[in-house]
């Protein structure tokens, strides 16, 4: 009895796992409340037992597929105009069906944070934009981060394609929302946005294998984290070693220390600490110089009777890294890295009439702490607002080195292409949309090659040749410097101008947009409007519009004077604001840059320096933040960065 009732439990599960393997399946992508591309082939694809017949009906039509031994099948759907909601059916073993499906156009998002950042950071700049966000024609499918060194993956590891409405739209990538917005309320087709960005990731992660033999150095990086072993090894003893650091901070850290009153604490006796003004460094602004660890920082605030007894909101800027904190003891928010801004929602009852303490716990892991400049710190409730910079009281709570340093895996070569782009490659689509730079800044150098070469390898895999493929220029960051000098970041938008020459691609300069004091400005709709009037040209055959401003196309020398030449005039050049033009600078054979004199003369542009009798060289708007650079068509869209350099 016993050996029959075995033999039964092992019929059931081999039945169980044979059927189960015949099941047919969808990859993920393909799924309810998806966007197809219009006006070109589609593909539809899944897996099943090897030689199962499988039926797509679609739109009136039934297409047939064998499985292959691999376990796929796929079918070719013809070119379909726009329109939709309509419905899929699939036969096989089992039966399948798609819902609420759309025909329009699919754009692939994808780059860094700045594609990345959703709208829901922005909500304080846009609150009227997603108040109006419902629309079902415009959805996005989030693609989770993944990552893979074995090869590519077949398919994404989640996501769900999602409707814009005024609650949805919060988790939809900013700039790729307002481009959406954009092309469809133009040619009133559904818009599909696949958001497949990963915060800080440089290009070579989104390589393919195939493209990174271009690259051995990378090639190399790749092959060395095969080894899952190897993988595992390293993130155990490095997640070891940065728990063991926060765990001696945590232990050192005079202010949560046991058996005493927590510096927290808003009856805590802080007489005794130093002052430091908020927003700033204590690296600049204190004795303690460039210490890491732990700083608390307590400032009382005199809060009216008329804010109390209901929600509020403490913004503090952005925090240099890590912070904890408190108003009145209760803990209002925390964050693990220094970029997001500090936007922490205060319950009703924390606030009290009179005195309140406001207390940060701010740890630095690396470089100097503190608060960035320029931002808002203030205390928001009942249309009130409290300004909180000035004097804070603040003290040392333990000393520690740099945390260790980690291995970012997901941003090692042709991690991300395995994970994240191989799974979405049989999706037609219109084309791309990227945002990416900034994590290349260090190494200027092979960014073009590596540009021109992402570009080819997407084309190649896509079977798309002619692709759009439009990009966001970096936009300006950091401090303002008084006089010509070198600049990474203006190395990369002048090579990000220059993978122009690639056919099929268009650019969004956005160095009038950005924010000195933070790599992710808020302004998404600038770009996303410029990418959108780079789309009308590049990949909706629109010759009429102008779409960028200047980009530089040569140069003649006579004298002590060049004269520049520039396509995408639009109808004139202009010097925004009036005025001067400003931007240029100009050398000679010793490379040894000076401001130089501007003025326009038709399309083109005459520039000078009359300490500089032989000019060979022009640059422009040639800084990390080129402030003041002010050259655009009419049509108001600024000039690119460059440098006549070959």
């Amino acid at each position: 009895m016993k050996n029959k009732l075995l033999g039964f439990i092992m019929l059931v599960a081999v039945t169980a796992v044979h059927e189960a393997a015949a099941t047919v399946r969808l990859p993920r992508l393909v799924s309810n409340g998806m966007v197809l591309q219009r006006d070109q082939p589609v593909r539809i694809w899944g897996w099943a037992s090897p030689g199962e017949a499988v039926s797509v009906a679609f739109l009136g039509k039934t297409y047939q597929a064998i499985t292959g031994t691999d376990g796929q099948w796929r079918v070719t759907l013809p070119a379909m105009k726009a329109g939709g909601p309509y419905e899929m059916s699939l036969k096989a073993s089992n039966e399948l069906k798609v819902k609420d499906i759309l025909v329009g156009d699919v754009w692939l998002c994808s780059g860094q944070s700045n594609m990345e950042t959703p709208m829901s950071r922005l909500r304080d700049k846009y609150p009227d934009v997603i108040a109006q966000a419902a629309n079902p024609r415009i959805r996005q499918y989030e693609v989770p981060l993944t990552y893979s060194f074995q090869g590519p993956r077949a398919d994404l590891t989640g996501g769900k394609w999602i409707a814009a409405d005024p609650q949805t739209v919060l988790q939809f990538s900013g700039v790729a929302y307002f481009f959406a917005k954009e092309i469809n309320a133009k040619y009133q087709v559904p818009v599909g946005i696949i958001k497949d960005a990963v915060g800080g990731s440089p290009a070579q992660a989104w390589l393919s294998a195939e493209a990174l033999k271009q690259f051995p150095t990378y090639e190399q990086q790749a092959a060395k984290y095969k080894d899952s072993t190897l993988v595992a090894a390293i993130r155990q003893r490095e997640g070891a070693a940065v728990a063991d650091w926060y765990r001696s901070l945590y232990q050192a850290d005079l202010g949560e220390a046991r058996g005493q009153q927590k510096w927290s604490a808003p009856s805590y006796d802080a007489s005794s600490w130093a002052v430091m003004n908020v927003p700033g460094y204590w690296a600049e602004q204190t004795p303690l110089g460039p210490v890491n660890g732990v700083l608390w920082f307590r400032k009382e605030v005199d809060v009216p009777a008329t804010m109390t007894g209901q929600p509020a909101r403490l913004e503090l800027g952005t925090l240099v890294d890590a912070d904890s904190t408190y108003i009145n003891g209760q803990l209002v928010g925390t964050t693990s890295y220094q970029y997001p801004p500090r936007k922490y929602e205060v319950k009703a009852g924390v606030l009290k009439p009179g005195k309140n303490v406001v207390v940060v716990r701010l740890i630095s892991n690396g470089g100097r702490g503190g608060f960035t400049k320029d931002k808002n710190y203030q205390l928001t409730a009942g249309g009130q607002t409290l300004d909180l910079r000035g004097p804070w009281q603040y003290r040392l709570g333990a000393t520690m080195l740099p945390t260790p340093g980690t291995t970012t895996f997901h941003y090692q070569p042709g991690g991300l292409y395995n994970g994240m782009i191989a799974p979405v490659l049989p999706y037609a689509i219109k084309g791309v949309l990227w945002y990416q730079g900034e994590s290349n800044t260090a190494n200027p150098a092979d960014y073009l090659a590596l540009m021109t070469s992402l570009i080819a390898d997407w084309r190649k895999q896509l079977r798309q040749p002619n692709l759009s493929f439009l990009y966001v220029q970096l936009a300006n960051f950091m401090a303002v410097k008084s006089e010509p000098s070198k600049s990474s970041w203006a190395a990369v938008r002048d090579i990000q101008r220059r993978t122009l020459a690639v056919p099929h691609t268009g650019m969004a300069v956005i160095t009038d947009v950005g924010e000195w004091n933070d790599i992710h400005p808020l302004d998404k709709q600038t770009p996303g409007h410029r990418l959108a009037l780079a789309a009308q040209k590049v990949a909706y055959g629109d010759a009429k519009v102008v779409a960028s401003g200047p980009l530089y196309q040569g140069m003649q020398g006579a004298g002590n004077k060049v004269t520049l030449k520039f396509s995408d005039t639009g109808s004139g050049l202009l010097a925004k604001g009036g005025g001067a033009l400003k931007g240029f600078a100009v050398a000679g054979p010793d490379k040894k840059f000076v401001w130089a004199q501007a003025r326009i003369e038709g399309n083109k542009v005459v520039v000078w320096n009359d300490q500089v009798p032989n000019p060979t060289v022009v640059r422009y708007a040639w800084a990390d933040n080129p402030e003041g650079a002010n050259l655009y068509n009419k049509e108001g869209l600024p000039a690119s960065v460059f440098t006549t350099e070959r």
